[in-house]
């Protein structure tokens, strides 16, 4: 075999080697990401619509989305984004915002019994 034709073969199984390697990691976090689906996830679709989860089916790869009131099936795979979950707290009143924290009240309770240095 002729020395000049081995390292473009090698090259090129080289690249097809990475090539493929890539898109198995890519698959790897599209399964991930489609199983992590919960019900009240946000997400957006490869259409770019924004909506919430409304049921999973697992079986057939079928989600249902919840689209301000309107109810659509999409395919899994459809999914591009699933939006991070934000814990809702309860807003605090008005009252709750002036009270000072435990730490300010021991702060200035300990400030209060050191004599002043003068």
């Amino acid at each position: 075999m002729n020395l000049s034709l081995v390292f473009p073969v090698i090259i090129i199984v080289g690249m097809f080697w990475f090539m493929n390697r890539q898109q198995k990691k890519q698959r790897a976090t599209q399964e991930a990401r489609q199983n992590s689906l919960e019900k009240g996830s946000e997400i957006v679709t490869i259409g770019g619509l924004h909506a919430i989860v409304s049921s999973v089916d697992t079986a057939n790869k079928t989600v249902d989305l919840d689209a301000e009131g309107v109810i659509l099936t999409f395919d899994m795979a459809s999914i591009r984004t699933i939006k991070p979950k934000v814990e809702t707290t309860e807003p605090k009143t008005a009252v709750e915002d002036l009270k000072p924290s435990e730490d300010a009240v021991e702060k200035i309770t300990d400030d209060s019994d050191k004599p002043s240095e003068k």
